[in-house]
């Protein structure tokens, strides 16, 4: 079973098997098969057929991204050194960690695929909870790889200038909360 613990400096916790049907996977099911329901209903077998080809082309071609995401968290850990994570996004880095963990979220070109599984595998490696909420909120609001190449070239720039220089600051502020929150319950 895939772990996230840094063997190196924890040693290995007592595996508890994680269960395939459990509530949310059940949720998903109950939401999936009334969805089914309805286009059966209203569009007929031939439409519902086509829909399950379309998913399981989809999920051929996310699978193995996914899976790549999955190695990341659980080699990243394994791959840095601890302290030197500690002290570049850690809990004691200060407003630099912050800054440091929005600036490297925006410059991540990938997707969820990516960037989850990383944030991930940085809180394993010695990241603290508030520089991951800023490494996240940086990559989704500051990502440059979709600002240069949507943003920039169907939207007026001006328009692009005022939402990047108004979401600036906002991932460093949401990792400051974070991290507020964190010292009154740890997560």
């Amino acid at each position: 079973m895939l772990s996230l613990k840094n063997i190196a400096a924890d040693p290995p916790a007592e595996r508890h098997p994680r269960k395939v049907i459990d509530g949310s996977l059940l949720v998903l099911l109950g939401f999936t098969l009334a969805g089914a329901a309805a286009v059966l209903w209203i569009a007929g077998v031939a439409r519902a057929l086509d829909i399950i080809a379309e998913t399981f082309g989809l999920l051929g071609i996310l699978a193995p991204k996914i899976a790549a995401g999955i190695y990341i968290a659980a080699t990243l850990p394994m791959l840095l050194l601890r302290d030197r994570v500690g002290r570049l996004i850690g809990q004691e880095s200060g407003l630099r960690g912050l800054a440091v963990a929005a600036a490297c979220g925006a410059a991540i070109p990938g997707g969820p695929m990516m960037t989850f599984p990383l944030a991930a595998g940085l809180t394993v490696a010695g990241a603290d909870f508030g520089a991951m909420v800023a490494f996240v909120s940086g990559w989704s609001l500051l990502g440059l790889n979709r600002t240069l190449i949507w943003e920039f070239s169907f939207l007026p720039s001006h328009l692009v200038w005022t939402r990047y220089l108004l979401c600036l600051p906002v991932p460093v502020l949401l990792g400051l909360v974070a991290r507020a929150i964190t010292r009154r319950r740890p997560v």
